[in-house]
């Protein structure tokens, strides 16, 4: 009477077995399936990136940094992240020519001269002190949002372009002194503030993401 349960006991292994090996096909399509799309992406974004650096091939080539030392004593020094440009005003018209799109570390120094900026994917440059048109607190520049007050962004001309630069120091209480300082270089009659960034309010309060 036992014998017909012994038969189902491996006759079941053997079946479970099977399956397994059968579910290997739809697995692997999947994984495929994503990376492809993965790549797909990547792809897009490369052209993408592409197609706007063709579209801004007029901005002209960045003013040179001065030697160090060269600007004298600098008047304020910040050390944090570079998180992009953008048309003034417009957070998520990024610009991507001469280097400028490329997030990285950076040292900024105020002398005389201006701002200069040592240490993004552009190499080191100058924002010359009669270019400045503005500086401010932030939250969100180039697609790329931080906590209220997170950001000192620089308004300053560049060729026929104004551009909005966001910087975000290591020390975040340093930001309103650079505002302060950077407001003796507006020229004459010219406003302190500058269009606000993401605009889900109608000013620089807008919502907080957290995303880094």
């Amino acid at each position: 009477m036992n014998a017909p349960t012994t038969l189902l006991v491996p006759l079941a292994e053997e079946t479970r077995r099977s399956q397994e090996v059968t579910d290997w096909g739809p697995r692997i399509a999947w994984v495929v399936g994503i990376v492809l799309l993965i790549a797909l992406v990547y792809w897009l974004m490369r052209q993408g990136w592409k197609w706007r650096a063709a579209l801004q091939a007029d901005l002209p080539e960045l003013p040179q940094a001065p030697e160090p030392g060269a600007g004298g004593t600098p008047r304020l020094t910040l050390t944090g992240r570079y998180h992009g440009s953008t048309a003034a005003g417009r957070w998520l018209d990024r610009i991507v020519a001469r280097g400028l799109g490329a997030r990285s570390r950076v040292t900024l120094d105020l002398t005389d001269a201006g701002v200069t900026v040592r240490g993004t994917g552009a190499g080191d440059f100058l924002i010359p002190a009669a270019r400045l048109r503005g500086a401010r607190l932030d939250k969100g520049i180039a697609g790329k949002v931080l906590t209220e007050g997170g950001l000192l962004v620089l308004t300053w001309e560049h060729g026929d372009r104004l551009l909005d630069s966001g910087f975000r120091s290591d020390t975040a209480a340093e930001h309103p002194a650079w505002v302060e300082a950077l407001g003796t270089y507006l020229p004459e009659g010219a406003g302190a503030a500058a269009p606000p960034g993401p605009p889900t309010t109608p000013s620089t309060h807008h919502s907080e993401e957290g995303a880094r």
